[in-house]
């Protein structure tokens, strides 16, 4: 794929993972055994019509948005109190779903806190808000040395979750990311991701009972794993382990997603994270059509993918 359609791919296949779990958010597995998800639905948990995607794209977006024009945190923040004050990337000008540690944050930044300093930074803090929203910075960050990408995904990730776990959950994605990026197939990526990042924390002095936490994931057992053994609730090592096994255990985008939203709890941020990862590798065509058709403000989002496969094209 030509690293516009990249981009385009990650963004759209995000945003249509969200709405596919948007209306089943806070369900449970079994529930969702008996009536899954097929495709988009309207309406259920947040009464939305059919399409409408969550804070996990909204945030995103903002990301995206102020990264076309640089990499400025301010802005940053910036946008994500338009989000939250004004419904700003929102997809009907409203804010419907936020979680706590993010609207903490966010409320934090609104009186001026340092953005590096506005996210929780304790254990209970280990929510997937940064998470959800961290793809685009792949984009800024994918051709920077390992330690440049580590810091620079810690500062936006500490806007609202500092803590290390969160900060490794969203490198140790966006790692994976970058390998899908460089065009490898979903186990390869796996492999070099492990390695790579393994390669990284070996210089590190961080807490190795932080580091056992990514064991299942970093020592390549996580695709044997059973369903029973998957969490979907939206602590930020569920979504994580979730995302990446149902990106490892399936062929298509749709049946990826699928899986991830019918795994119940945090549906539109596990359908989010593991979206944005299967639109990387199967491209924006491997997006079922009737799926973008219905995506509340395509036209919207592909023009912002544009707008940021051009401010970070690789150079030549």
């Amino acid at each position: 794929m030509p690293y516009p359609e990249k981009v385009e791919a990650a963004l759209f296949g995000l945003a249509v993972g969200d709405a596919l779990g948007v209306p089943v958010e806070f369900k449970n597995r079994d529930t969702l055994r008996k009536e899954p998800v097929t495709g988009l639905r309207g309406y259920g948990t947040h009464h939305q019509p059919p399409g409408t995607w969550s804070d996990d794209s909204s945030l995103a977006f903002c990301l995206a948005d102020s990264l076309c024009t640089g990499y400025d945190l301010d802005n940053v923040a910036k946008q994500f109190i338009a989000w939250y004050q004004r419904g700003h990337w929102t997809p009907h000008s409203e804010v419907f779903d936020i979680g706590n540690t993010t609207r903490e944050a966010i409320h934090r930044l609104m009186h001026g806190e340092w953005p590096t300093l506005a996210g929780g930074f304790d254990e209970e803090d280990n929510g997937n808000g940064s998470l959800m929203r961290i793809l685009p910075l792949l984009f800024y960050v994918h051709s920077q040395p390992a330690e440049e990408r580590y810091r620079l995904t810690r500062e936006v990730s500490s806007m609202t979750h500092g803590h290390l776990r969160s900060v490794l959950a969203c490198f140790i994605y966006l790692e994976f990311a970058r390998q899908l990026l460089a065009g490898h197939g979903k186990q390869q990526a796996y492999e070099n991701t492990i390695r790579e990042v393994h390669a990284f924390l070996e210089e590190k002095p961080f807490n190795p009972n932080e580091i056992q936490k990514f064991t299942r994931i970093l020592s390549g057992t996580l695709r044997g794993s059973t369903e029973a053994q998957i969490q979907s609730s939206g602590y930020v090592l569920h979504t994580l382990e979730a995302s990446l096994w149902c990106l490892l255990t399936e062929d298509t985008y749709a049946a990826t997603v699928l899986k991830a939203v019918n795994l119940g709890g945090d549906t539109d941020t596990t359908g989010a994270v593991a979206g944005g990862l299967a639109g990387l590798l199967y491209g924006t065509a491997g997006i079922p059509a009737g799926w973008l058709d219905g995506l509340v403000r395509r036209a919207d989002i592909g023009v912002l993918a544009r707008r940021l496969a051009a401010a970070t094209a690789p150079a030549g």
